[in-house]
């Protein structure tokens, strides 16, 4: 019988492949099929770490794109704006799958911790479960200083989405040399608002590495 079931859990692996991409369904298989929530915490912390460093590469494009096209000639503005809006779309996107994985990673965490707190309250032994909740608190404390690192990178995306929005529509509506003139002016500003972005995602990456590391040492 436990033979049985476990060709039967192999079988549908790939079924959980193909299910991948909704993250969602993904983790309701992997609960069926007794993966350990922390397991897939861990997994989920990487991959918005991940996300986070596509996006924070996205946004030095964007950056790079917009300081060619403030000295780009007036007659290859078409061509500099369809480049920067390329970027900015860009941008956006990889800053809505930072907010995605952020999500995720919430998801899994609040399980985790209720799962964790129940089953607290089933142990027998006092010393035993002293233990538990003391792991549980410092578990809690090193996910609560990953996850508010992880959004304040992630808040600090929007003005700088805005920032890069308002100069690819200026562009859009005034193809010549005295917008670009303008432009010129907001570069120097643009620069320091994603070179301070970039700083804080950097530390956010830094702190998700720590928490896997953290993870995998205690598990």
């Amino acid at each position: 019988m436990i033979l049985r079931a476990c060709r039967t859990r192999l079988a549908l692996w790939p079924l959980l492949l193909v299910l991948g991409g909704c993250s969602t369904v993904e983790y309701g298989f992997k609960e069926k099929f007794d993966i350990y929530k922390s397991d897939i915490l861990v997994a989920d912390v990487g991959k918005a770490r991940e996300s986070q460093e596509q996006a924070r590469e996205q946004f030095r494009d964007a950056l790079e794109q917009f300081g060619t096209v403030v000295n780009v000639k007036e007659t290859g503005l078409k061509k500099a704006y369809d480049r920067l809006n390329d970027e900015y779309e860009d941008a956006e996107a990889a800053a809505e799958e930072v907010r995605e994985r952020i999500d995720d990673v919430e998801d899994v965490a609040d399980d985790l911790f209720d799962e964790w707190k129940d089953e607290i309250r089933q142990y027998t032994d006092d010393s035993l479960r002293r233990g538990s909740e003391t792991r549980l608190k410092e578990t809690q404390s090193r996910y609560a200083d990953m996850l508010a690192t992880m959004k304040v990178a992630e808040q600090s995306m929007q003005p700088v989405l805005g920032r890069l929005l308002d100069n690819v529509l200026f562009l859009k509506h005034n193809l010549n040399a005295q917008a670009v003139g303008s432009l010129r002016g907001t570069f120097t500003t643009l620069e320091g608002d994603i070179d301070r972005l970039i700083a804080q995602m950097n530390q956010s990456i830094e702190r998700s590495g720590q928490f896997i590391a953290d993870m995998k040492r205690t598990n």
